[in-house]
């Protein structure tokens, strides 16, 4: 049996103080100075005491400003002490927490392609081989803003190449909207939350574009109960969508990661069969096209023969029928404009 070792979210709402902290520590600095002075100018057992004090809180007090931590809103913090998990600071405020307490975020200095979380300078790094590899920038510099972004970003995932479910290559690309919701599961369950959210959406991309043909295909089944539908990814780029979500969703679960939204952003041939889906769209197009002509065409002919017996305008025999009929078809139905003949003679 599995057992998930799951680590739970624990906020700290009770430090809000970081301003009283910050004008308690600068006014004991500010009085120091003339407790040095005074307590030098005491000949006695209590000036030294005076000085000692006062000297040992310039040598250290400046610690209690470690302790000091500015949040903007839609940001969180987690906090560790000696390697154990002590809590999360989410909200805007001015909090004060134990000077020794470190931020912990793996995921920092890890910038994905478009999401505009990290600034600085960086060097691109592929995260896996080829096309199909979101591309993350990594930030070497130091003093890395360790606070967790809470707002809604954008992951816009590189265009991949697929095969669909017809063995024809596609290129397909997704933008997922998402965010953080449990800091806890985010840095200590995963390795790098966004590295790790990145590769999920190739994943969960593959895994849902090759049950699908490019466009409607007779006797495919694309949602798993057996019977033949008319779901593609061109026709049916909405249910598609929401399949990628989905799945991905039940991927970065563990991660402390909700998928908002997840979008097709790009879906085109392969450039290797590219021209010759056009040429059989094309064909496929044409075909349609004369089918529609020759049903009204067909429809015209038999409402002028109706017409013309009805008002006994002129009797014809089956054979100058089927004549009349040739002769409206090829006008109806051409490509060119008809150049009629006149004739001057007799009807026969």
């Amino acid at each position: 049996m599995n057992v998930k070792n799951e680590t739970k979210e624990k906020i700290l709402t009770e430090k809000k103080n970081g301003m009283g902290v910050l004008i308690f520590t600068t006014l004991l600095y500010i009085a120091a100075i003339p407790v040095i002075v005074i307590g030098s100018s005491m000949e006695n057992d209590m000036g030294a005491i005076m000085c000692t004090a006062a000297g040992v809180w310039l040598a250290f007090g400046w610690i209690f400003y470690l302790g000091l931590k500015v949040l903007k809103p839609q940001e969180a913090l987690v906090l560790t002490l000696f390697g154990k998990y002590v809590g999360t600071l989410k909200g805007d405020g001015f909090y004060w927490v134990n000077p020794f307490c470190s931020a912990f975020n793996p995921a920092a200095a890890t910038k994905l392609r478009q999401s505009g979380d990290v600034r600085g300078d960086d060097t691109a790094v592929k995260l896996g081989s080829g096309t199909s590899a979101d591309t993350v920038n990594v930030n070497f510099t130091a003093g890395l803003d360790k606070r967790i972004s809470l707002k809604m970003m954008t992951l816009n995932n590189n265009k991949q190449k697929i095969n669909d479910c017809l063995g024809n290559p596609i290129e397909i690309g997704i933008a997922v909207i998402w965010k953080v919701v449990d800091t806890a599961k985010a840095v200590f369950d995963v390795d790098n939350y966004k590295e790790y959210l990145s590769l999920q959406c190739d994943t969960a991309l593959r895994n849902i574009v090759r049950l699908y043909p490019y466009d409607v295909s007779e006797n495919v089944d694309t949602t798993g109960d057996g019977i033949a539908d008319e779901g593609s990814l061109r026709g049916s780029s909405e249910i598609v969508a929401q399949r990628i979500r989905d799945e991905i969703q039940d991927k970065v679960q563990n991660a402390g990661i909700e998928i908002l939204e997840a979008r097709i952003t790009y879906l085109a041939y392969a450039p290797e069969i590219a021209a010759a889906m056009l040429q059989r769209q094309q064909a496929s197009a044409v075909v349609d096209a004369r089918k529609l002509i020759v049903d009204g065409a067909v429809g015209m002919v038999e409402m002028a023969l109706e017409q013309l017996s009805e008002k006994n305008v002129v009797e014809l025999d089956d054979e100058r029928k089927a004549a009349m009929v040739s002769n409206l078809l090829v006008v109806l139905c051409g490509n060119h404009d008809a150049q009629p003949v006149v004739n001057s003679g007799s009807l026969y």
